[in-house]
């Protein structure tokens, strides 16, 4: 089963904390979709033929593109791919732009799934981020989505907030269960290099995300959602029974995807590559037929390492199938690296290696600890 990945470079504004590549400048949008109808020709030999489970629109704002640019898109993968009939296709959207009216139109091309950037249900939080919609706004638009005829709706919601408390928390956690979504990724704020937030903070402006109380309302993730019927099926990541993003969960099993758009990642299980992250360098590079990728060839330990920093983070774990397909080796060589870790931060089986709930708050640092 193989994914396909189009990257969406354009947003009506900068939230303080993303450090996504996009442009709020939307004047060369039919020129960038036309690029990208030609990188999937150009393309079409690059996923041999596997056949196409799931196709994702992510950006950046996807919502933002006519409908019939999205159907141009898709219609141009159908021709270049083999597409199953029973696909997850996943729109990204922000609650602003999804009128009853696009909504429709989204159903009538085959978005099955939306994925909306609600991050919080306050307001003053949705102002701090720069959001351009209101709490009502994001309720609304779940509401309609759900009236339309959406049964597979996933939300974004972000904490660790400078001013966020364990009331403001508890209060987002409620009213997403509250509106019967199906599937939920809750992020821990993070200070990336070039945004306005990391700016605000090297000036003294703002203070920095406290640790501790990020910690504190992820253990209230692990507690609260699968006590309201979710499972925690990867790190930030919660499903009701039957709606894990089968196009993530691709990615985290180290499935074969197609990445297309500037910026976007491209997986084969040899190599991986990533187009320039650049609009206009995209567009000249595919327009005069040059390379617009980089490319990366892995090696063994890259693979094995790769499964273990994906794996790690899932239900899933890290399987010892995975590595003996790898390197025969692999195994061995991970299970005395995992004798060094404590019991309460690591389940250590026969076959699989999975975190514990006290492991989950060190995954990147308990995966270091386990690589070769």
């Amino acid at each position: 089963m193989a994914g396909i990945y189009i990257h969406i470079p354009f947003c009506r504004r900068a939230c303080h904390y993303c450090d996504f590549h996009f442009t709020t400048n939307l004047k060369r949008s039919a020129e960038l979709v036309d690029t990208i109808v030609s990188e999937i020709a150009l393309r079409a030999n690059y996923l041999n033929r596997e056949s196409v489970k799931t196709i994702y629109f992510g950006g950046g704002t996807p919502s933002l593109l006519p409908t019939t640019d999205i159907a141009r898109i898709l219609e141009a993968i159908h021709k270049a791919q083999s597409v199953e009939a029973e696909i997850e296709l996943t729109l990204e959207a922000n609650p602003e732009d999804l009128s009853a009216e696009k909504l429709l139109e989204l159903r009538s091309i085959g978005v099955n799934r939306l994925s909306l950037g609600t991050q919080s249900f306050i307001d003053s939080e949705l102002q701090w981020m720069n959001r351009m919609h209101s709490a009502d706004q994001a309720q609304s638009c779940i509401q309609d989505a759900q009236g339309i005829g959406f049964n597979n709706i996933s939300i974004d919601l972000i904490f660790g907030l400078p001013d966020q408390t364990e009331s403001d928390w508890e209060f987002n956690l409620k009213k997403a269960i509250e509106l019967n979504i199906q599937h939920i990724s809750s992020y821990s704020l993070t200070v990336e290099p070039k945004t306005v937030l990391n700016h605000r903070i090297k000036k003294g402006e703002q203070l920095a995300p406290d640790e501790s109380a990020s910690a504190r309302y992820f253990e209230m993730n692990m507690q609260f959602f699968p006590a309201h019927g979710f499972e925690q099926y990867e790190i930030s990541n919660f499903a009701k029974e039957g709606f894990i993003s089968k196009h993530n969960s691709s990615y985290w099993k180290g499935a074969n995807y197609l990445g297309l758009g500037p910026s976007a990642h491209s997986f084969n299980g040899r190599s991986r590559q990533w187009n320039l992250r650049s609009n206009a360098a995209y567009v000249i590079k595919i327009n005069e037929q040059q390379d617009f990728f980089e490319l990366e060839t892995l090696t063994t330990s890259d693979k094995i390492n790769e499964h273990i920093m994906t794996g790690l983070r899932t239900k899933w774990g890290v399987q010892k199938d995975v590595l003996d397909w790898i390197d025969p080796n692999a195994w061995d060589t991970v299970l005395k690296n995992a004798e060094a870790i404590e019991s309460e931060r690591l389940n250590v089986g026969d076959r699989v290696i999975t975190l514990t709930n006290t492991g989950k708050l060190q995954a990147d640092l308990i995966a270091s600890e386990l690589f070769i």
